[in-house]
């Protein structure tokens, strides 16, 4: 399976060099189903071996193969691998670019920030700042077993812990971060394949930690409840497909 893939040479190879984004990875695995190297049906290197062969990370390779699935080009089946679509006229018409940051992207980036943001929060809080983020605690309880509910709660927990700063620019750049996430067609097929119940109470579960070191004016505490918060969300979201 892995002689599917040439490895690149010469300039091709320095293109790879200086372009290994999900965006660029995504075209050349396109290209060579296009170009018939993997008949439709069948299924694609793993992706430990698509890192290998492409010099990226297995975070980039997910994002590329989320976005050809997004465009119908592949199909993944959680537990065996993925396919090549059962559909060649998909690839008559082209592939479309996907533009921004992936969704793993996007994580770690909030990760980085809201970290800190949860560390100044715990410090600057005052007592109407720790109503709204335990109103938001108390939503997402309520709707656990409704997905939409739930997550205009996750939302406005991690808004309210943003204002919670004092600095609205700080909310701002959360707000941007979740919001755009949310409407990329990306972001909500890798939640398709990943976000599950367990993950939404484990998810409350950190909240419910991340507030009690705001609560406790713990900077340090609330930053590391944060970051493994967002670590959790990652590595759920990074999860073996086979």
């Amino acid at each position: 399976m892995a002689d599917l893939l040439p490895t690149p040479t010469g300039r091709a190879a320095d293109a790879d060099a200086a372009d290994r984004s999900y965006v660029g990875l995504a075209k050349r695995i396109y290209d060579l189903i296009a170009a018939g190297d993997v008949a439709p049906g069948g299924r694609l290197p793993s992706e430990r071996t698509l890192a290998e062969r492409f010099g990226v990370s297995r975070t980039q390779v997910r994002e590329a193969i989320i976005a050809l699935e997004v465009q119908r080009v592949v199909e993944v089946r959680i537990g065996s691998g993925i396919y090549v679509a059962h559909a060649p006229q998909v690839l008559a018409v082209g592939f479309e670019l996907p533009r921004g940051p992936g969704p793993i992207e996007t994580l770690r980036a909030r990760a980085v920030i809201e970290s800190g943001i949860a560390a100044l929060a715990a410090t600057e809080r005052k007592d109407a700042d720790l109503d709204r983020i335990f109103a938001a605690l108390r939503a997402m309880r309520e709707h656990m077993d409704d997905k939409a509910e739930n997550e205009a709660a996750d939302r406005a927990f991690h808004l309210a812990v943003a204002a919670a700063t004092g600095n609205g620019m700080l909310r701002l750049v959360v707000t941007a971060m979740w919001d755009n996430a949310r409407a990329d067609p990306m972001w909500k097929k890798i939640e398709e394949h990943f976000h599950t119940p367990a993950l939404r109470e484990a998810v409350l579960d950190d909240h419910q930690r991340i507030f009690s070191a705001i609560i406790a004016r713990d900077a340090a505490g609330a930053r590391s409840a944060m970051d493994a918060h967002l670590s959790r969300v990652i590595g759920e979201f990074s999860q073996r497909w086979r």
